[in-house]
């Protein structure tokens, strides 16, 4: 990605040091944040200063490389690791990965590390580049969450194939939805798409149904935390109600993921585990006042309780297509099973 001119990962390593572009400050700062231990990088996970599956997934590979470089326990430390993100199955593919080449040596978990990041770029261009044709001149997309560059070490998943478009000389508008309680739309979508230079406007997350019925959505594309075998996926809560809108008011619904996220173990998303996180999020919001001071207000009621699941999960007869890597399949358990083959 670009910025002000720039080349950027969302995540790297050297030295030891784990490199993030702090999500939390953005869009009203751009700031790269160090972690120095395996610990610094669970926290960094845990509190999304990094946040998307596939840079979640990187960022969990290093860590667990980190631990390995200070000769932490590494079983405890991987078991840390996965407590950041329990839904992410990127996270658990990369510390599995790590954890298994650790047994080597120290050099060889690190190299291991390096290349699952390498690879999760690379595997986020072959998204945009199959996902793009879905993409016609003029279309409308509407997104939910954050699947782009800082969702992935760079490229993104659901994004990736608006950015080709766009590159390719097509007219793409992006409806961006808010993304409550963290609003990863409307802070890192609309900033990301900003620095493009596409057309794209912030929409509240239950605007989808006004929208589609007025015909304003061509297509809608999602990433995804974990799918199961049978193509079920787990996204950002509120994807399952844009799969149900599209599907009533005949819009394509599309998830765009790699396969590190497939977990065939699971049969089904009813064995998905899904992270609550702390009622803060939708009890406080931050941003700057009109003097640019960054301020923490509450914004709902003082004495009421609040719930906060951060991911829904989308039956797969929900899903138009699911892009990959390796093409567009029908979330079907023989279609993804030949993945992996």
């Amino acid at each position: 990605m670009k910025v002000a001119g720039k080349d950027y990962l969302t995540v790297r390593f050297d030295e030891g040091v784990v490199y993030l572009i702090d999500q939390n400050q953005l869009p009203f700062a751009f700031a790269i944040h160090k972690c120095f231990s395996c610990e610094d990088t669970c926290t960094a996970i845990r509190d999304m200063t990094v946040r998307g599956a596939g840079a979640i997934g990187a960022a969990a590979g290093f860590a667990m490389a980190q631990a390995f470089i200070a000769d932490d326990d590494p079983v405890a430390a991987a078991e840390r690791i996965r407590a950041t993100r329990p839904t992410a199955r990127d996270l658990f593919f990369a510390v599995d990965r790590v954890f298994s080449a650790g047994q080597i040596s120290v050099k060889a978990a690190v190299d291991e590390a390096q290349h699952l990041a390498l690879a999760n770029t690379e595997a986020a261009r072959d998204i945009g580049r199959f996902g793009e044709p879905l993409i016609s001149d003029g279309a409308r997309v509407l997104t939910h969450c954050n699947a782009g560059w800082l969702g992935f070490v760079d490229y993104g998943s659901a994004l990736s194939p608006v950015y080709m478009a766009h590159r390719g000389g097509k007219q793409v508008f992006v409806y961006a939805d808010e993304t409550r309680p963290r609003s990863q739309g409307a802070r890192l979508t609309a900033w990301e798409l900003a620095n493009e230079g596409i057309e794209h406007s912030i929409v509240p997350d239950n605007a989808g149904a006004y929208l589609m019925s007025k015909g304003m959505i061509d297509l809608v594309i999602t990433g995804a935390d974990r799918i199961a075998a049978n193509g079920d996926a787990a996204n950002k809560i509120g994807t399952f109600e844009k799969a149900i809108l599209a599907r009533h008011f005949g819009v394509p619904f599309y998830i765009a993921a790699p396969l590190s996220t497939f977990d065939l173990d699971l049969k089904d998303g009813k064995g998905i585990v899904i992270e609550k996180r702390s009622a803060d999020e939708i009890n406080y919001q931050t941003g700057p006042d009109r003097a640019g001071i960054i301020h923490t207000i509450r914004v709902t009621n003082p004495g009421s309780e609040a719930f906060n699941p951060a991911f829904d999960v989308t039956p797969a007869e929900f899903i138009t297509g699911i892009i990959t890597e390796k093409g567009i399949i029908k979330p079907e358990i023989g279609k993804i099973a030949s993945l992996f083959r």
